[in-house]
């Protein structure tokens, strides 16, 4: 079991407490969230984290709880906890995913090789995009425009019942039977009719 935070130095930190307001925190640290440890613990499993980063992720979390119930003992222990440790979570992914105009300002001095696809994987691309064109081309026109507003245009069930004045669910329907329908052409179609011949 993890002991809490030390409720005094984050007293101080935010201001002068007496020691009957650290005594209730901690007291109510002990009594409502200790008991969820293990429930965070494996959130945080979730994450992808490794342990250490996991036990860094924990005592973050407990800091940022006991400096919110500073300022009042919340009602809704869970809530908070869970709150605070997908925020942090959030925190961390986004500084993770900020690269420095450093480091990428000098990118053409770096040499870093670009891999480009093989001409084999180029002509295996064109021939299943050739496949999947001749596929489409034989849906229903219906079938084709829907699967095209969706999977080309971007739109939702919604928009594309909008544009077709079709309800959402024959949306839905439509989709799914032109799915199956292209699949089913997709792969009975032979990779190349040159080498079936």
């Amino acid at each position: 079991m993890v002991e809490p935070p030390d409720i005094n130095h984050v007293a101080t930190a935010n201001g002068p407490r007496d020691e009957t307001d650290a005594s209730g925190i901690k007291a109510w640290f002990v009594r409502e969230v200790l008991p969820l440890e293990g429930m965070l613990l494996q959130f945080l499993s979730r994450s992808g984290r490794g342990r250490a980063d996991i036990e860094d992720f924990r005592q973050d979390v407990y800091m940022r709880v006991c400096v919110a119930a500073q300022n009042e003992i919340p009602r809704q222990t869970k809530a908070l906890l869970f709150t605070t440790a997908r925020n942090l979570l959030i925190d961390r992914v986004r500084r993770e995913q900020i690269v420095s105009i450093e480091s990428v300002e000098n990118l053409d001095f770096l040499n870093v090789a670009i891999e480009e696809p093989s001409p084999d994987r180029v002509l295996i691309a064109r021939e299943e995009l050739r496949r999947l064109h001749t596929a489409l081309e034989k849906l229903p026109e219906r079938d084709r425009k829907v699967i095209a507003m969706q999977k080309i245009e971007g739109l939702s069930i919604r928009e594309i019942a909008i544009r077709t004045q079709m309800s959402e669910r024959t949306v839905k329907r439509t989709l799914s039977e032109g799915f199956r329908a292209l699949a089913d052409l997709v792969l009975r179609e032979p990779l190349d009719p040159r080498r079936t011949a």
